[in-house]
């Protein structure tokens, strides 16, 4: 993972998660450069770090997105839940990873 700050995070999905750049920029640009306000920036930190943190491993990536598509179609609340928890947790365990890792 790269420092955890915006400049580093940008450059390293430029570099191994391109696919991510132009969703990166848009979301940049309305909800911090556009308004000039950087209270959002731990959150969009936040946001990024976990998608970039999936994106970098394809396998976990897909698990995850196969997760929630398994949930979307779950007929049954509670297996539903199961999976979205599982997703959840992943998602989780990744915003947790520090630069370098």
């Amino acid at each position: 993972m790269p420092e955890r700050t915006p400049k580093a995070l940008r450059q390293a999905i430029a570099e191994h998660a391109p696919e991510l750049l132009p969703d990166f920029d848009a979301h940049w640009k309305r909800a911090i450069a556009d308004t000039f306000d950087l209270g959002p920036v731990p959150a969009f930190m936040a946001l990024w770090w976990g998608e970039y943190a999936l994106a970098r491993d394809p396998e976990l990536d897909a698990h995850v997105q196969d997760l929630e598509l398994r949930a979307s179609e779950a007929t049954d609340n509670a297996e539903a839940k199961a999976l979205l928890e599982e997703a959840s947790r992943i998602r989780h365990r990744v915003q947790q990873l520090e630069p370098g890792e």
